[in-house]
């Protein structure tokens, strides 16, 4: 069974019984420069940012960790999925957060690659969740594609060709029948 990628605005929640009620989510894809200025080896590519968001709807607290790239966190860009630049020093990043019931936190993280590479993203998070790896899931999108997936009953339909609009399209013609 192929596991299927989430499009950039989509939630996942954990599969998991220990981990019941957390789920995830990569989102506001954007170009941005972080406030912290561009890095030196990032010369003559496009930076953008993207936000990662833990909600905690279960009973229990979790401990996230999302700081350490690519142990936590890393993005492909491009038709060949080449590894973008990410400026870990420049993320907000999540260490040793205690995360309570009926409660978010959100990273955001920056990473650079060629403007052309940046319309097609592939990005993994696998935070730490108490102490322990957890599965690494995978979100596809590109700069310039609309967030659709992530407002209830709207779908991208307005975005343009490429590989979020493909991903969408599968999950539409393989969705579960009741």
């Amino acid at each position: 069974m192929m596991d299927i990628p989430n499009v950039v605005g989509d939630w996942q929640e954990y599969q998991s019984d220990e981990w019941a009620g957390l789920r995830i989510r990569v989102h506001h894809l954007m170009k941005a420069t972080p406030r912290r200025g561009r890095d030196e080896d990032a010369k003559g590519l496009s930076y953008m940012a993207f936000e990662v968001t833990f909600e905690n709807r279960g009973c229990e607290y979790f401990n996230i960790d999302l700081y350490d790239h690519p142990q936590h966190y890393d993005v492909r860009v491009g038709r060949d999925g080449h590894g973008a630049f990410v400026d870990q020093y420049a993320a907000d990043a999540i260490r040793d957060f205690n995360l309570y019931p009926q409660r978010r936190v959100t990273s955001t993280l920056y990473a650079a690659a060629s403007a052309a590479k940046l319309k097609q993203l592939a990005i993994q998070i696998s935070p730490s969740i108490d102490g322990e790896a957890a599965f690494g899931y995978v979100w596809v999108g590109g700069l310039g594609v609309h967030e659709g997936s992530a407002h209830a009953g709207a779908r991208a339909s307005t975005s343009r060709k490429g590989v979020a609009s493909e991903v969408e399209q599968y999950l539409q013609d393989n969705a579960p029948r009741d």
